[in-house]
């Protein structure tokens, strides 16, 4: 894959908006188990990206540069049209029969009393602040790889997956790339400690695996059509992965270990032009340009 990039884009928030009303419980058609696993996103991400728009709203009085700060004024107002789109979907999942409440109510625990603001002193509170700032960073890594999967995805596609869903996560997912090195470019800003970047990941990554596992579980449990007959297991990943239907764990931990590098840069993954290109052709992007 080409990782030629055009010229630093300006980011901006697109007012898309998803028409649920067409979209079957099991969007990929036959394959519950590969549906619900991305359907964790819906559960997970509102509440995640509202906390990374809090902490880089703090962060903005730390910017010495002008066009970072431009960046990431860009990333907060997409950031948060995400959650809200997200939202959307969760509440397209409760209508299907599906009650995300009692995993949703553990996220926002999490973000909340564990990486919520704290009671700290000025330089407490700006160490504080850089630590949560290594964390957006690792997970914006993550989060970067996903979006050029989707982008890549074509199993969807050949599986007759829901077309609305599909927009949804490559509208997203095109513009997780746009901005993949905001998060890593204001983190470096404030803060240049290769170690606390590498800790962040190690933090960060068994963190995410424990709770797309534990929104995997309770999604299974949840679907009405399923009656909790079908339990996930690893192997499953690995069958979905070989149809196209989601990254494989080699995929996965291949790209986790690239944040490892010192001279690791997100420029250095994916494909803006791309991401560019789809967000050209994306259903829900082009009517918010109407």
């Amino acid at each position: 894959m080409s990782h030629e990039q055009p010229d630093r884009l300006v980011l901006s928030a697109r007012d898309v908006h998803f028409d649920w009303s067409r979209t079957p419980l099991h969007w990929v058609p036959g394959e519950p188990f590969a549906t619900h696993i991305i359907n964790v996103m819906h559960l997970l991400l509102p509440e995640g990206e509202r906390w990374f728009v809090k902490v880089f709203q703090q962060a903005l009085p730390l910017i010495r540069d002008a066009e970072l700060r431009e960046q990431v004024i860009g990333f907060v107002g997409q950031e948060a049209v995400h959650a809200e789109s997200h939202q959307g979907a969760q509440e397209h999942l409760r209508a299907q029969g599906i009650d995300p409440d009692p995993y949703v109510r553990q996220v926002e625990w999490m973000f909340a009393r564990i990486l919520g603001d704290r009671d700290l002193d000025a330089r407490g509170q700006r160490a504080w602040l850089v630590e949560r700032l290594a964390y957006v960073a690792a997970v914006e890594h993550v989060t970067a790889f996903l979006g050029q999967w989707i982008l890549d995805a074509r199993g969807l596609d050949r599986a007759g997956a829901d077309p609305t869903m599909l927009d949804l996560l490559r509208w997203h997912g095109a513009e997780e790339v746009e901005h993949r090195s905001v998060a890593f470019d204001l983190y470096t800003h404030v803060d240049s400690s290769y170690l606390r970047r590498l800790r962040a990941m190690v933090i960060v990554g068994p963190v995410l695996v424990l709770l797309w596992v534990r929104g995997l579980k309770h999604l299974l449990r949840a679907d009405p059509e399923l009656g909790g007959r079908v339990r996930p297991r690893w192997r499953d990943v690995s069958r979905g992965a070989r149809k196209g239907l989601l990254p494989s764990y080699g995929q996965l931990l291949r790209k986790m270990a690239t944040f490892f590098r010192r001279s690791y840069h997100p420029s250095q993954e994916g494909s803006t032009a791309q991401a560019v290109a789809y967000l050209a052709t994306s259903p829900a992007a082009r009517a918010a340009e109407h």
